[in-house]
């Protein structure tokens, strides 16, 4: 038989009973567009973190006070951390922040002491925003004026959580009323901001009793030298005792985040495998009635000197169809899916070429399975039988 014949002698089925076709077809299709769905959503993910860290870039680096591992004792920054670690060649910014102890944050002196809802005080440096690739979504920054009265630049989450959305009201801290004058977006590369009120360093010394020890340096290096930055920063930082410092690069917490997304989205890819099976039972199913409900037409077609090859090739043919017009349905949904999503995070829609090819690949190879025993079954009808039964 021609090829074009096939086909059309394959599609009478779908043509003649279109319901159940729809039916078999969307059971592939749900499956089909799970998969894609999820690998699109997994895709426009990494697309954003890979843009976001192009955006802020990888060579970050933070050191904080560690837990020594000999003596279990725990870590001060000098007072000359900052000024030693900006005397490293390669370093093109450096910045720190203080944590001010025992200081929470309050929308009003009236709420109870421990009722700070996590918030935490820190004092900052001037420099900060430029090193973190922090940027404000209202206000200003502090500068050497501001940073010596009581002003204050709240996170993102720590504005949330007060009500606040704009500079110019009053917070309490530390027993007084300090004035917001910015609030910052999320810091990415440092999320530890996001629930920090940030004061100035002589403000927080001055108001808050801070003992202008750093708790945290953020340091921007060059980016083919930060691995020699990142090996020698606890030495710089603290050379009477390296072993209680703490280094690490904030890009490097994001991709061990991507890890545990695409462990999970292994889990919902075979979530999306089993749909799949399932769908291909459907088709299966299909298959064999219609084998049933059509015996008189084979009975007809074989009288009239169709062989058996010819039969087993037009249910295969019908099968592979009802499989491709779920796969191509799935890899439609699946995109669209994977569009909608990343259009409502602001996320870069990515769909893999690989999963819309694999997808109907294996609706192919799915039909062809599941359609393969009526197939031969159908074949094997001889006509006498099959015109019997009509």
């Amino acid at each position: 038989m021609h090829p074009a014949d096939v086909l059309r002698v394959g599609a009478t089925g779908l043509r003649t009973r279109p319901l159940r076709a729809w039916l078999s077809a969307l059971g592939i299709a749900i499956g089909i567009a799970a998969m894609v769905a999820v690998v699109g959503i997994s895709s426009s993910s990494r697309a954003e973190l890979d843009r976001t860290l192009e955006a802020l870039g990888t060579n970050l680096l933070r050191v904080e006070p560690g837990t020594s591992m000999m003596s279990g004792e725990t870590g001060v920054l000098p007072y000359e951390a900052v000024a030693m670690i900006g005397r490293i060649d390669p370093v093109q910014d450096v910045a720190a922040v203080g944590r001010v102890p025992d200081t929470g944050v309050y929308r009003s002196d009236r709420i109870p002491e421990g009722q700070s809802g996590g918030m935490t005080v820190a004092a900052a440096e001037l420099d900060l925003p430029a090193t973190v690739g922090a940027e404000l979504a209202d206000g200003v920054w502090l500068n050497e004026a501001t940073a010596r009265y009581p002003s204050v630049v709240l996170g993102a989450s720590a504005a949330e959580q007060m009500g606040i959305t704009g500079a110019g009201v009053d917070v309490y801290l530390g027993g007084r009323w300090f004035t917001v004058i910015g609030i910052l977006e999320p810091v990415v590369l440092a999320p530890e901001l996001d629930l920090a009120a940030l004061v100035g360093w002589e403000a927080a010394a001055t108001y808050l009793g801070f003992d202008g020890h750093a708790t945290t340096v953020y340091t921007r290096a060059e980016e083919r030298h930060v691995e020699s930055v990142a090996s020698v920063l606890a030495a710089t930082a603290d050379p009477s005792a390296p072993d209680e410092m703490s280094v690490s690069r904030p890009s490097d917490a994001l991709e061990a985040q991507q890890a545990v997304d695409t462990a999970f989205t292994g889990m919902l890819l075979g979530l999306g495998a089993v749909a799949l099976l399932v769908g291909g039972v459907g088709v299966a199913n299909t298959m064999v009635i219609s084998v049933l409900e059509r015996r008189s037409e084979i009975g007809l077609r074989r009288s009239l000197g169709a062989t058996r090859g010819q039969i087993r090739l037009q249910f295969l043919a019908e099968s592979l169809l009802l499989s491709a017009l779920g796969g191509l349905g799935g890899v439609l949904i699946g995109t669209a899916v994977t569009a909608v999503y990343a259009s409502s995070r602001a996320w870069p829609a990515v769909v893999p070429y690989w999963a819309s090819a694999g997808g109907v690949a294996a609706t192919l190879l799915i039909g062809a399975v599941a359609g393969l025993y009526p197939a031969v079954r159908a074949s094997r009808l001889s006509p006498t039988e099959a015109l019997a039964a009509q």
